[in-house]
């Protein structure tokens, strides 16, 4: 997944770029100690004896970590493990102090999706609002503020440590380059990543767009079909 650009940019667009299959993250977004890209071939010597990952696994090693997260009901739970794994997924950052618009639009704007889903959220298409502010937004606020928004079923909030949800955010690309514009928590945008786990085929949209806007792109992905098995159950 790409790096975040402008706030300004990304609004004029109002729809991100779809970006499909594990070429969708990019080395600027991925977590691995060397700095290498891990989607490029290697041109430097590698050792034959050490198997090879799958693209699957690959994915999830770099961009979809497995942390230790809490959910807006106080139940400990594994981000890839527990809530992406084998399914179709919405997922932004968002903090419940935001003043400036940008998260209170997005979650107003996704609760309309979430309205237009019907009783597909919480059986076969999952949400995920994670917070930037993981020392303040505690499972009580989180759970606070999703009654505000009359958030339905099928949609979890997460909080966790500090250094568990910045990983989180830099591999799902949710970061700018520039470390200082980085740093600032103020220029988040409201950009909202979605996909089907289980296809490696990721995309990303404006969540401040237009709602049946947001319905419409995502659909084009979780209509497709999975081959040879049912998505996962919730975790109960």
């Amino acid at each position: 997944m790409s790096t975040m650009t402008r706030r300004a940019g990304l609004a004029a667009f109002g729809l991100g770029t779809v970006a499909a299959g594990i070429a969708a993250w990019t080395w600027k977004t991925s977590s691995h100690a060397d700095g290498r890209d891990p989607l490029r071939p290697r041109t430097d010597p590698v050792d034959s004896a050490r198997p090879r990952m799958d693209p699957r696994e690959r994915l999830q090693r770099y961009h979809l970590p497995n942390v230790a997260l809490v959910t807006h009901d106080g139940k400990p739970v594994r981000f890839y493990e527990d809530l992406v794994k084998d399914r179709k997924v919405v997922i932004n950052f968002m903090y419940t102090t935001c003043a400036d618009g940008t998260c209170p639009i997005t979650t107003a704007n996704l609760v309309q999706v979430q309205k237009l889903l019907g009783d597909r959220v919480g059986r076969d298409v999952f949400f995920y609002s994670i917070t930037l502010s993981p020392d303040q937004d505690t499972p009580v606020v989180l759970a606070r503020y999703a009654r505000a928004y009359d958030v339905g079923p099928g949609w979890t909030f997460l909080t966790g440590t500090s250094d568990d949800i910045e990983r989180l955010r830099k591999a799902l690309g949710f970061a700018y380059a520039d470390p200082v514009e980085d740093a600032n928590k103020a220029n988040h945008v409201g950009m909202v990543r979605y996909g089907t786990e289980p296809l490696m085929i990721w995309g990303t949209a404006q969540g401040m767009a237009n709602p049946k806007h947001l319905l419409t792109i995502f659909l084009w992905e979780f209509d497709r079909p999975l081959p040879g098995k049912a998505l996962r159950a919730p975790v109960a």
